[in-house]
């Protein structure tokens, strides 16, 4: 099978779904004539055209305004936030808007569309550029959040956004985006909302999504090298969470870790830590464990950003204190 970089393999998803139907075009900034600020959108606009690859101001209230009145009106917009940072600018139009509108219009008024962009830390970009955004969108009915660790998932599952009716966040890591993977050249969906059993295992679970599946996988090989068989899966989608699949894994192995680039208050490894002991509680022979970022601003310096991150040594501490070693 063909290796191609993440950005492709997006690239490719919005090209096939743009062929597919004249309804679904992109926006954001950079994305035409720059070629999209990390490539992603390389060549679409000689494809597309100016109508349907869209250079807009530095304004994400504004054009996420544009692109939520388009989809109440019948087109489908992938609108591309630099970074997810930003948005915040937009949020407004996000969960205000986008979110609510079926609701408050009783089914009248829908916004299928997609809200896609880098999001969480990219190295030395200071505070305000290297926030994880992924349980506020998660936090809100309405939208669906996805957050895929690999070019194949990437591809499949934002052509399956794209299709979706309702507005979907679409969260990329920017230090992906020239990450190689295996991707099929036929077409194919992944469905949202199930999580991926990426390694079988038997002494315990670990969780992840995002960027962080990278260094899940490499503490699992330090693990398996010290006798631990450990069953690793990867969320994908975070809202629908994929809740039944790690209970399954969980009753298989008796123990769970999670692992997010996040606070640690109201995020995803608390939702579903307290979800996992709600339902199989008799299952657990350990406290369940998690590994997050620090619970402070991001620090600038390159010591401090990995200091601040969860790495393969705190992901393997907590596996081995579950595992009561």
């Amino acid at each position: 099978m063909r290796e191609i970089q993440f950005r492709e393999a997006l690239r490719e998803a919005m090209q096939e779904e743009m062929r597919r139907d004249e309804r679904v075009f992109l926006l954001g900034e950079e994305v035409a004539e720059y070629n999209g600020a990390y490539k992603v959108s390389q060549g679409m606009l000689d494809e597309f055209g100016e109508k349907r690859v869209v250079d807009t101001p530095i304004a994400e209230l504004g054009f996420a305004g544009i692109a939520v009145g388009a989809a109440m009106n019948g087109l489908r917009p992938i609108c591309e936030f630099m970074t997810f940072n930003f948005s915040l600018v937009a949020i407004d139009q996000v969960i205000n808007s986008a979110a609510k509108i079926n609701s408050m219009s009783d089914g009248q008024f829908t916004a299928p569309m997609v809200f896609r962009g880098p999001t969480a830390s990219a190295g030395q970009l200071g505070q305000q550029h290297s926030q994880a955004f992924d349980s506020w969108y998660a936090n809100t009915p309405g939208l669906k959040v996805i957050v895929p660790s690999n070019p194949k998932d990437a591809k499949g599952l934002l052509k399956s956004a794209i299709r979706d009716e309702n507005p979907v966040i679409f969260m990329e890591s920017e230090q992906m985006y020239g990450y190689k993977g295996e991707v099929p050249e036929e077409e194919y969906l992944i469905e949202i909302g199930k999580a991926d059993v990426v390694k079988s295992g038997s002494d315990v679970t670990l969780v992840s999504f995002g960027k962080m599946m990278l260094r899940c996988h490499d503490a699992v090989a330090a693990l398996e090298a010290d006798g631990i068989s450990v069953e690793l899966i990867d969320l994908r989608t975070i809202r629908p969470l994929d809740y039944d699949t790690v209970i399954n894994s969980v009753k298989k192995t008796n123990r769970l870790v999670i692992v997010e680039e996040a606070w640690p208050l109201a995020s995803i490894s608390s939702e579903l830590g307290y979800t996992v002991q709600r339902r199989a509680f008799d299952y657990l022979d350990a406290p369940i464990q998690r590994v997050t970022t620090a619970d402070t601003p991001l620090p600038y310096a390159p010591t401090f950003v990995e200091e601040f991150l969860p790495n393969v040594e705190r992901i393997s501490a907590a596996v081995k204190q579950v595992m009561y070693r």
